[in-house]
């Protein structure tokens, strides 16, 4: 039986991610710490089935308290972490960075710490497409120089990387996932495609950075990601410390997105243009070689279809 610790399981990806891990025979015990980031009633919405689980616990606590840490995985002895729990998000690290490097960095580190004292040899986290920052070759490549990191949260990430390495120098087993503008059912509301959906639906403007077609993102389904996480996960013991790129291979223009959910709303945005923010960039753009190479994993899901499905899931529960 496969033991899996899930660390920001109540979340956007890591309730799919139990979904997945529950449905496959896996026993899972979920950390949240459901903080005031978003709506707490949201993750309660999202792990609402798992509760009913019998291979399923949870524990509502912050990763960045050690003494937490180590009771979950004392109690629970899994025979992999997949660390998930982090503050996300480009623009609100400005306003508080330092919680970003508790809650990131520190985490991360503790984990890392008490599962290497644990023998807990196994560990899948987070990472993103952010720690290029301002890189201008694309597609982006794990073999980039990752040192021009442009946001707090971004250099948290990065930041997480590094520190992973070094515990694979221990003999721990790591790899490190650079998800790429993940979006799908349950999408956190402070994403810019949930703020579309959501001012489209209500006739308000929405803000679309830039003045043209420049600014582009290279938006991934999130059951591709949750994909590409269990492959990770099933293949980590393979690796000391590797990162993959998961991304849908396909930068596209903020506006292309916004007319497909125009589409699918059956109503026309009201746009307002604006300048780029400090710490976002002009592109994303995923190299996903090495991920279809290592890990057998391979993006599935068009933009188009993607965007159907989260305007099915925003209609009913958004």
């Amino acid at each position: 039986m496969v033991k899996v610790l899930v660390t920001g399981g109540a979340g956007f990806i890591g309730s799919h991610c139990v979904d997945s891990l529950l449905k496959r025979g896996d026993t899972v015990f979920a950390i949240d710490n459901f903080n005031d980031f978003y709506s707490k009633e949201r993750k309660e919405a999202n792990v609402r089935a798992h509760l009913e689980h019998e291979c399923y616990g949870l524990a509502y606590g912050d990763c960045a308290d050690r003494d937490f840490v180590r009771q979950c995985l004392d109690s629970f002895k899994p025979n992999k972490v997949l660390h998930l729990a982090a503050r996300a998000g480009v623009q609100p690290s400005w306003k508080d960075p330092a919680e970003y490097m508790r809650s990131n960095v520190l985490a991360t580190t503790i984990l890392l710490d008490e599962c290497e004292k644990q023998g807990i040899d196994k560990f899948v986290f987070a990472s993103s497409s952010s720690v290029y920052g301002g890189n201008t070759k694309v597609p982006f490549s794990e073999e980039d120089r990752v040192d021009n990191q442009v946001s707090p949260y971004a250099t948290t990430k990065r930041s997480c990387e590094l520190i992973a390495n070094t515990y694979a120098q221990k003999g721990m087993r790591i790899a490190g996932l650079r998800f790429f503008t993940v979006y799908g059912p349950r999408n956190r509301p402070d994403m810019a495609i949930y703020q579309f959906a959501r001012n489209i639906s209500e006739g308000k403007p929405i803000k679309v950075f830039g003045q043209g077609d420049e600014v582009r993102r290279d938006w991934t389904y999130v059951s591709d990601i949750v994909d590409g996480i269990m492959a990770s996960l099933d293949n980590v013991h393979k690796f000391k410390c590797e990162m993959f790129n998961l991304g849908n291979c396909r930068p596209t223009p903020v506006m292309e997105l916004v007319k497909l959910l125009e589409d699918n709303l059956g109503k026309k945005a009201v746009v307002e243009r604006a300048p780029l923010p400090v710490g976002d960039v002009l592109q994303t753009y995923a190299d996903t070689s090495k991920a279809k190479r290592l890990l057998g994993w391979e993006q599935k899901t068009p933009l188009e279809a993607g965007v159907k499905e989260f305007v099915n899931w925003f209609k009913t529960n958004g």
